[in-house]
């Protein structure tokens, strides 16, 4: 929504439609375990929207750096999630992995458009503030 550039755009449209197929593929993994999604679901859209329009107000070098952090993180977080599922449950696993292998080629996407290396005390945060989220989501 703020790149001026029609490349990342491009780029970051594909990820954006990418990511629409993880909610939408862990929804129904989750309907059919009989599970429910966080009540805090539209908060956290919300404030990821809110967090991307301030990170590309900065410009898209540092928007893309958020993104690739982002990722990053997120691929880590799925890892622990692969580490955990049972073995015998190859549907989810499969989505796991998948959704990991797109998150981490989203960073390299990011990466190779020029993203700027964010100071290390943004990452700490990032991660701070996604335990939290993670924490309160499992409750909620």
């Amino acid at each position: 929504m703020t790149s001026g550039s029609p490349v990342v755009r491009a780029e970051l449209a594909r990820a954006a439609q990418e990511e629409v197929e993880h909610l939408a593929w862990t929804g129904r993994r989750i309907a059919e375990l009989g599970g429910r999604v966080s009540l805090l679901n539209p908060l956290w859209y919300g404030g990821a929207l809110a967090i991307g329009l301030l990170a590309g107000a900065a410009g898209d070098r540092w928007n893309l750096g958020f993104l690739a952090e982002t990722e990053r993180q997120v691929g880590a977080h799925l890892d622990s999630h692969l580490q955990r599922l049972p073995a015998g449950d190859r549907k989810s696993r499969e989505i796991v992995a998948q959704m990991r292998s797109d998150e981490l080629s989203h960073a390299a996407t990011a990466v190779r458009l020029g993203a700027r290396e964010l100071p290390s005390p943004v990452g700490l945060a990032m991660r701070a503030a996604a335990r939290v989220m993670t924490t309160l989501a499992y409750r909620l």
